[in-house]
């Protein structure tokens, strides 16, 4: 993943759920509530823009959310290091 998608994640998450911290590239989102249900149309916004794909909701699981590790195998196909 490069630190630029990163960031952009990272900053999207802390300014819709500061009190959500640091977060690591395994830490598990959904168990942390790093996103809530309001902000995962905005969510999946931000992801077609770093991907440049289209998402089909219909197309998606739970688990391609789990972690920053799962989303980037999933949408960024990168390979995350850390």
């Amino acid at each position: 993943m490069s630190d630029d998608k990163l960031t952009k994640i990272l900053t999207f998450i802390n300014q819709r759920n500061p009190e959500v911290g640091e977060l690591k590239l395994d830490d598990d989102l959904i168990d942390r509530r790093a996103v809530d249900s309001l902000a995962f149309v905005e969510f999946l916004y931000l992801l077609e823009e770093l991907s440049g794909e289209t998402i089909d909701p219909e197309e998606i699981d739970v688990e391609d959310f789990r972690t920053l590790r799962a989303i980037d195998k999933r949408f960024l196909h990168g390979a995350a290091a850390g």
